[in-house]
């Protein structure tokens, strides 16, 4: 699938087949995390593949959706803000870095025919718990990847005339 064509098409998933992903799918989705352009090149960032089975009471703690725990995975990025670049005015880029890199594993997928959906509205306390993360470890977003059991939707897009202003 060509680059343009990833970005059309890519939309949020919410229902997955059970079907295994094969781990050289799963490899390719967390190299293209890897790949993504950091401040410096830090990568202030954890990546966290939690499979699904035997974890599903952990997980809906997390966010507490059915469809949440169908796939084989859920993945969460944490940014790591003892190592990240700080612009002058004390500005830590690690919040920045790590959706960077999750946003392109989460278009990795998309390229490849898995399913995603980037979730922000999950109980930070339990995603710190679940995670066991330390205190400079801040859980940023979680994902289901899985094989889509739905189909998408038409996505509603401002014109680029209300979100670009060239001066």
């Amino acid at each position: 699938m060509d680059f343009f064509e990833v970005l059309r098409n890519r939309y949020s998933v919410r229902a997955y087949r059970p079907d295994p992903v094969p781990d050289e799918l799963l490899q390719q989705v967390l190299e293209a995390a890897r790949l993504a352009p950091t401040a410096c090149n830090r990568q202030p960032f954890v990546l966290h593949v939690l499979p699904t089975a035997g974890k599903e009471a952990a997980l809906r703690r997390i966010y507490p959706r059915d469809w949440f725990i169908a796939p084989p995975y859920v993945i969460a990025v944490s940014a790591l803000t003892g190592p990240a670049w700080a612009r002058k005015d004390g500005k830590s880029y690690a919040e920045v870095d790590a959706t960077i890199a999750f946003d392109h594993l989460i278009l990795a997928a998309a390229a490849l025919g898995l399913g995603t959906c980037w979730i922000g509205a999950f109980d930070p306390d339990a995603a710190r718990a679940v995670l066991g993360l330390g205190p400079d470890e801040q859980p940023l977003a979680f994902t289901p990847l899985g094989w889509p059991a739905d189909l998408p939707r038409t996505k509603q897009r401002k014109p680029l005339s209300e979100l670009v202003r060239q001066r």
